[in-house]
């Protein structure tokens, strides 16, 4: 695609560079737009990447403010980057995305309501103790979601955050951080793992099955004093500043692990949280402080998956469930990991089955099933319809966000199919107890713990 950046321009914004580039790899094929899940639904090719990228493109040329019906086609993506798996040309949209989303923060005033709904989300979900609290206000307000939801402008995205919230949260974790757990055995590998900002309040499970596993197979599990959110769900709202500063606390957190007793990786358990934590070397390119460290974090970043590959690990259990395979976006997209967790499942003695249309986001991307509820609604249908079409027993995911979405989706639907980390999967079949959404269906009481799969 031809640009015409001033050289005065391109000088103006250290972020303008690596955009342009971006917009030049672009040859406006159009392939983008058979996977664009946006683009399926509402049928505008604004609404496709290719039609963002000429908005984007035109926004950043000129050097103007973002107008709004630029910032309405840009806040409908998903950012789950199913355009960079079916690109042939190699365009890296999720830069050029978050450059325009900076920008669009940086220049455009937003109606009060979207402004107010975006400044609270941003102060309250990447703090774990903000959002516990303001979960437990939500159950006051969930039988009321349906008068709110008639409310003008804001009654609708009220009603998502409602009913998107537990009844109930579990208990605090006993394995918080900050705090090490040692290997069992002889220690092969030491490693951090990111303990998050909501996921440790909605399924702190998903964290403690981890650590068995990792613990179980010689690994050390530190959770350093320091780390908190990592960034993503301010800098999807193009909020940098708050995004770099997050980040700048982890990469100080981890670096002084690193520089300490060491670290073999830096283990994400939320898929979302990964792709993020990945691009730290990219967003900290152009501060001298923070770049050489933040790409050796990036550097040494896996998911959970990922790393547990190279373990050796074998079943202690047998099964005979169907296990439906979600790749969250993040995972898929984001990160190029598509296969490691399904031979991991596999392995562990599990039948894995491929979800139809896989490659299609389930509709909660960050807090867009907030911010965008119709779209999110919509995909979410199509999502569940599409694993309730491989009639399996349970779902196995890597993101928090997609275990949301995807039991809300669910239970809708008056399923009571139980979706899980693919970690706790992998736990209770290599020794850990049942996991409590397996035990609360009945599953797990029909597989008799100590018996040994079968060769």
């Amino acid at each position: 695609m031809q640009t015409n950046f001033t050289p005065e321009l391109l000088a103006s914004d250290p972020r303008l560079p690596a955009s342009e580039k971006i917009l030049r790899t672009c040859v406006h094929c159009g392939f983008c737009t058979a996977t664009c899940p946006t683009y399926l639904l509402l049928g505008d090719e604004l609404d496709s990447p290719r039609g963002r990228i000429y908005q984007i493109k035109d926004m950043l040329e000129s050097g103007k403010p973002a107008t709004p019906d630029v910032v309405k086609h840009v806040d409908r993506c998903l950012s789950c980057l199913s355009c960079m798996t079916t690109c042939p040309s190699g365009v890296h949209y999720m830069h050029l995305v978050d450059h325009a989303r900076a920008h669009i923060e940086e220049t455009y005033e937003r109606p009060v309501a979207d402004r107010t709904l975006r400044a609270i989300l941003s102060a309250i979900l990447p703090y774990p103790g903000r959002f516990r609290l303001a979960m437990l206000a939500a159950r006051l307000g969930k039988p009321l979601a349906g008068a709110l939801g008639a409310l003008p402008v804001v009654g609708a995205r009220l009603q998502a955050m409602l009913a998107l919230a537990p009844w109930s949260l579990p208990d605090r974790s006993a394995m918080e951080g900050p705090a090490s757990f040692p290997a069992q055995g002889e220690r092969k590998r030491r490693v951090a793992i990111l303990s998050g900002c909501a996921q440790p309040v909605l399924d702190p499970g998903i964290n403690e099955a981890t650590i068995r596993l990792l613990t179980r197979h010689g690994v050390e599990v530190v959770l350093p004093k320091g780390e908190g959110c990592c960034g993503a769900l301010v800098h999807h709202m193009g909020r940098e500043h708050d995004a770099l500063a997050f980040a700048r606390a982890n990469i100080d957190a981890w670096m002084a692990e690193i520089e300490g007793e060491g670290l073999d990786a830096i283990l994400i358990t939320a898929s979302g949280c990964g792709t993020t934590i990945k691009d730290y070397g990219f967003m900290f390119r152009n501060e001298p402080a923070y770049a050489e460290n933040a790409a050796t974090v990036a550097g040494l970043a896996k998911d959970v998956t990922e790393f547990v590959e190279t373990l050796e690990i074998a079943p202690t259990r047998s099964f005979d469930l169907t296990v439906a395979y979600h790749s969250a976006c993040s995972m898929q997209h984001g990160q190029q990991l598509k296969d490691g967790p399904r031979r991991l499942l596999a392995r562990a003695g599990f039948r894995v089955k491929e979800v139809p249309e896989g490659h299609i986001c389930c509709g909660s991307a960050g807090v867009y099933n907030i911010l965008q509820p119709e779209i999110a609604g919509q995909l979410r249908e199509r999502k569940v319809g599409n694993i309730q079409r491989t009639k399996p027993d349970l779902v196995a995911t890597g993101n928090i966000g997609c275990i949301t979405q995807i039991a809300k989706g669910l239970a809708d639907k008056g399923a009571t199919t139980p979706i899980l980390h693919t970690a706790e999967l992998l736990d209770w079949a290599t020794g850990g107890p049942v996991p409590a959404r397996l035990a609360k269906v009945g599953i797990g009481e029909a597989i008799p713990a100590g018996v040994i799969a079968a060769e």
